[in-house]
């Protein structure tokens, strides 16, 4: 089964697993820098926290292709009362798929919606999609979990922001990456603004010295899984 991520920009990937198009914290029409080919199937939509530049195009996106938006209880709930189609979780749930199945695990972070209403707790999701483990850590600073993470779900592949201010820097990432235990490393939420703009090479540097291969990939890039 061919598995392709594709990144979108910012926090925002796609995941492409046969007629399966799986959608993760879809900031899209609002970032500038984002591209996404909008005739691309969408059959799920997953949202790590309600802050703006996550949720995004969450509900949009959820009443035009009926595809389920996959959140924390109380962040569902307000999609839900958007119009959107939703599916409410916890931490530690896992929500199964044909393609494989989706488990919420903790991201230390802050979480509300734009109109500044409380969102749940922040996560982050384990995808196996095929018995291929992509972690996705949300915003999130660096924190013991990853240990644990890396322990006894052992992730292929992990998604990790690098940006700081709002969530850990490159140093972090590295110790985080390290953790984890993936065999490459894609960095997300930096470049998008000006508060969370990083050397990039930087962190591909660093990761190189700990043998992990950092896969930088711009807007639109994709890598098969």
């Amino acid at each position: 089964m061919k598995t392709t991520l594709t990144y979108i920009g910012h926090s925002a990937f796609y995941i492409k697993s046969q007629d399966n198009g799986i959608l993760i914290d879809p900031f899209i029409s609002q970032n500038p820098k984002a591209k996404f080919d909008a005739n691309l199937p969408i059959t799920n939509i997953f949202v790590t926290h309600g802050h703006a530049d996550h949720l995004g195009d969450a509900v949009s996106l959820s009443r035009k292709t009926k595809a389920p938006v996959a959140a924390i209880f109380e962040l569902a709930n307000y999609c839900a009362q958007k119009g959107a189609f939703a599916d409410g979780v916890n931490m530690g749930g896992t929500l199964k798929f044909e393609w494989g199945c989706a488990k919420f695990l903790p991201a230390f972070h802050s979480s509300s919606t734009p109109e500044g209403i409380y969102a749940g707790m922040p996560a982050s999701i384990l995808f196996d999609i095929g018995g291929i483990k992509v972690y996705h850590a949300g915003d999130t600073c660096l924190h013991q979990e990853m240990k644990i993470l890396g322990e006894i779900y052992k992730p292929d592949i992990a998604l990790l922001p690098v940006g700081s201010h709002f969530t850990m820097d490159i140093d972090d990432a590295v110790v985080a990456a390290k953790w984890i235990g993936a065999k490459k490393v894609v960095p997300m939420h930096y470049n998008t603004f000006d508060a969370i703009a990083v050397d990039i090479n930087d962190f591909k540097q660093k990761l190189q010295k700990e043998n992990i291969e950092a896969v930088v990939l711009n807007p639109s890039e994709s890598i098969e899984l």
